[in-house]
């Protein structure tokens, strides 16, 4: 395990302070903002903290209400909605300085078969011969900007390798769809709930700048503002976070200056693993 997933996994595990109150340290991603998957990973890692063990989280849906102060811990208020026979439901708010960053509504279920069908993960090449996304950006370093150059001198937690990737610094317009290959940068524990909070964390991760690409705009433009507005998560079926997942992306639609983006996750061998959903901010910056 490398320094930034051994750090990452410290960062999810939380603090209890109170039975149902839980503390979170932040970390500056280098842009000056809290980066939406840490406190949405922080967030289900305090639900689950409450759960039995033998249910599981198969859906979430959350909102970010405001920008996280990454100097300040972050307090996770968990309400026990529910304790059912075959579902536990549980609301998880994140607070700052008194007020509240971002809420959570998550669902546990213990493990029952049924029906079973999915569908089929696109032919893409293999993860192997895809370049790792920080070593393509290490080599224009010299043209990005200084917040994100800074991030290339940091541990990566997180191994993902952009199939067919767009030039960020000189966009050209395409359809609305993204394939990245992720994985965590180690070996994990074998702790399903962790491989989760993991994945969370990194699904908040070049998702809804995918509506940015029919447009020719990149995230790292300067006349373009970005952010995260809901996201939402549904777990199929067991997986590893230190084994490679293909993340598949799309863009729908965007209209009013938000973005909805769409995602698919599947394992290499082809096991539809996750889907997930987000709403997004993307603005126009005016000209000052």
């Amino acid at each position: 395990m490398n320094a930034g997933l051994d750090e990452l996994t410290h960062l999810l595990a939380l603090e209890r302070i109170e039975v149902n109150l839980f503390r979170g340290q932040t970390k500056d991603p280098g842009w000056g903002v809290l980066y939406g998957g840490h406190v949405l990973g922080q967030a289900l890692s305090a639900a689950t903290q409450t759960v039995p063990a033998e249910r599981t989280v198969h859906s979430l849906h959350s909102y970010f209400l405001r920008p996280g102060d990454v100097t300040k811990p972050i307090v996770y208020e968990v309400d026990r909605i529910r304790d059912g026979k075959s579902f536990t439901t549980r609301r998880v708010v994140a607070i700052q300085s008194g007020e509240p960053i971002f809420n959570l509504s998550c669902s546990f279920q213990k493990a029952e078969d049924a029906f079973d069908h999915q569908s089929t993960m696109p032919d893409v090449p293999p993860p192997e011969s895809v370049e790792n996304d920080r070593a393509r950006y290490a080599k224009v370093a010299d043209r990005l900007p200084p917040w994100a150059k800074a991030m290339l001198n940091t541990a990566a937690p997180i191994d993902t390798r952009m199939v067919n990737p767009e030039d960020p610094l000189d966009p050209d317009v395409r359809d609305a769809t993204r394939m990245v290959w992720l994985k965590a940068d180690g070996k994990l524990p074998d702790d399903p709930a962790l491989h989760a909070y993991l994945f969370a964390y990194a699904s908040d991760d070049k998702f809804v700048t995918t509506a940015l690409l029919p447009h020719g705009m990149s995230w790292l433009g300067l006349d373009v503002q970005v952010a995260s507005i809901d996201h939402i998560i549904w777990f199929h079926r067991p997986f590893r976070f230190d084994e490679w997942l293909l993340y598949v992306m799309d863009s729908p639609t965007a209209h009013g200056a938000r973005g909805l983006a769409r995602g698919t996750v599947y394992t290499r061998d082809g096991v539809l693993v996750a889907s997930t959903a987000q709403e997004g901010l993307i603005r126009r910056r005016r000209e000052k």
